[in-house]
Order: structure tokens, then C-alpha cells, then sequence
């Protein structure tokens, strides 16, 4: 009868057993921990445009719905229809104010229009939007913030003379809306965005 030795592993081999699985674990780990990181800056940037499409969207849609209807200010003056201001000056002031069409409500009633301004503060990009398009003395606007991380809001105006004006109404006239808004959006990241949206 055959008799056999069954030799465990000695000191030296368990150790290099141990060296070798701590590697392969600190290996795997790295790796794990790159691929997370990955996949949360990825996730990051998709947000961050999609906030981006979103804020633009918005936009275009409310200067595809712009009217020409002045409105009484709180002072008893008459501000013109549309109003671009590249200083912007008192809480309530925007680089862009306009009046823009009423939009359907949930019962699918016309609603009147409203007067809504896009405002730069504190890095963020706010929409200020009045109860009334005549604003009464001490009435102040409601306040969204729509577009966050910004660096930077510029805008700039296309008379009808096909010539690039930095404050709306442009010297010379009192009221109207121009052809077209150059909208320059630079991020706290660094990126530079321009859109440029017509008007009816």
C-alpha cells in the first residue's frame, strides 16, 4: 500500500500568496474607483448640458413669443416692449426685459401676456416675471432661477439696419424689437456659448 505525503504551504508561499492577492486587490480597486469617477464626471458634463438645452429652449420660446406692447413702470413712466441693458441697475433691472404672449393654462385658456426679464446674479441666470404687465408701486417680480455655474451673460441686438447694438432701444429710438438677440453664455468652467434666435 502506497502511503502519501500531503505537504501544506509553507510560511514563504503563504506570504507570497498574500503579497500577490493585497496587489491584485488594490489593483482592482484602483481601476473600480477610476471607472466611478468616470462615469460621475460623464454624468456631470451630460447634466450640465442638458441644463444648458434646457435654459436655451426656454429662451427661444419666449422670444418666439414676443409682442409689441409697452407697459407702465411702477415709477408712472412707459418702458418700451422690449428693454436691453448691458448695466444692470436696481434688483428688479435685467440685461433683457420684454413682454411676451400669454401661454395656455391647464384648462387650455389663453392667459394675458405676461412681462418677463432674464437677469445675471450670483453666478446663476434668473428669470424675473411680474403679476401684471402694468406694474403697480412696490410690486416685485417673482424669481426662478433657471441656468446655474455662469461665469458671464452677454447679450446684443440686431437693429433693422442689420447692425449689432449693445443696449436696446438703440440711440434714436424710444421703442420696437429688433430682428434678432445674440445670446453669450460663458460657464464657470469655462466654456463659451453663443445663440443667436430671431424674432418674429
Amino acid at each position: 500500500m502506497k502511503h502519501f505525503n500531503h505537504q501544506g504551504f509553507t510560511l514563504i508561499e503563504l506570504l507570497v500568496a498574500l503579497v500577490i492577492l493585497t496587489f491584485i486587490s488594490v489593483a482592482g480597486y484602483s481601476g473600480l474607483n477610476a471607472v466611478l469617477q468616470t462615469r460621475e464626471r460623464v454624468a456631470e458634463e451630460t447634466r450640465k448640458w442638458q441644463h444648458l438645452a434646457y435654459f436655451f429652449s426656454r429662451l427661444e420660446l419666449d422670444i418666439a413669443q414676443a409682442v409689441h406692447r409697452p407697459v407702465r413702470t411702477s415709477a408712472g413712466g412707459t418702458s418700451p416692449e422690449w428693454v436691453g441693458h448691458n448695466v444692470v441697475l436696481g434688483d428688479n433691472d435685467a440685461e433683457l426685459t420684454f413682454t411676451r404672449a400669454g401661454m395656455s393654462n391647464q384648462s387650455n385658456e389663453i392667459l394675458p401676456p405676461q412681462r418677463i426679464a432674464f437677469r445675471f446674479e450670483r453666478g446663476a441666470i434668473v428669470m424675473l416675471h411680474w403679476p401684471g404687465l402694468d406694474q403697480a408701486p412696490s410690486i416685485n417680480p417673482a424669481r426662478n432661477t433657471l441656468l446655474e455655474g455662469i461665469r458671464e451673460f452677454k447679450l446684443r441686438y440686431l437693429d433693422h439696419g442689420n447692425n449689432w447694438q449693445e443696449i436696446w432701444p438703440p440711440a434714436g429710438a424710444i421703442s420696437g424689437t429688433p430682428s434678432a438677440v445674440e445670446i453669450k453664455i460663458t460657464l464657470t468652467s469655462g466654456e463659451n456659448v453663443t445663440r443667436i434666435f430671431a424674432l418674429q
